[in-house]
């Protein structure tokens, strides 16, 4: 079992990546930000508290984030590992998930920091915003986004330094290029 988890600044690529090492390693994906949207889009009592957080741009409160978390960890006991995409985004939800990983005897094998420069960044989630539609994907809200990220989940870098669990790819150019670099590194933990 390897348990991953991938990280960045939003629109760096975690998702796209995350999917693709499920596929290749027959890992579980848990990406915090798709199970809000589906229940944004059941219009569930989480999923509308959580939205009123997203459409600000703000992070979704830690209690809503690890209820959501531990719920699909406990459902799926057997799978081959987890790569947590999306969580944990501050130094509390990081020590929240090493606890709730600890009571369950799950490592948390690795953590693949994925490295954007800030225009980069504008550039690729203004596409998605207009691509897709995303509310959470307007200029104003991106740039909210980024501060957030750069003031609250960039210091989660530090923390997972000093288990040495950081491993950094360069995450510009295309998208094989740079799934194959995180193979690379993947293929070190296995």
């Amino acid at each position: 079992m390897l348990n991953i988890v991938i990280f960045g600044p939003p629109g760096a690529g975690k998702g796209t990546h995350s999917i693709r090492i499920t596929e290749k390693y027959k890992m579980m994906h848990i990406s915090t930000g798709d199970i809000f949207r589906e229940k944004i889009a059941k219009q569930t009592p989480l999923g509308m508290e959580a939205k009123s957080y997203m459409d600000q741009g703000q992070l979704v409160p830690d209690e809503l984030v690890v209820k959501v978390l531990v719920s699909v960890v406990e459902r799926n006991p057997d799978v081959n590992g987890f790569i947590f995409d999306g969580f944990p985004r501050t130094i509390n939800q990081a020590q929240k998930l090493d606890e709730t990983l600890k009571e369950k005897n799950i490592p948390l094998d690795l953590v693949l920091s994925l490295d954007v420069n800030k225009e980069e960044l504008i550039n690729r989630l203004v596409k998605r915003g207009i691509d897709s539609g995303r509310s959470d994907d307007t200029f104003e809200v991106i740039n909210h986004r980024i501060q957030v990220y750069e003031n609250q989940t960039q210091p989660l870098l530090e923390y997972y330094q000093k288990q040495n669990k950081i491993e950094t790819v360069h995450g510009i150019g295309s998208i094989d290029d740079i799934f194959a670099d995180i193979c690379k590194v993947i293929d070190k933990h296995i």
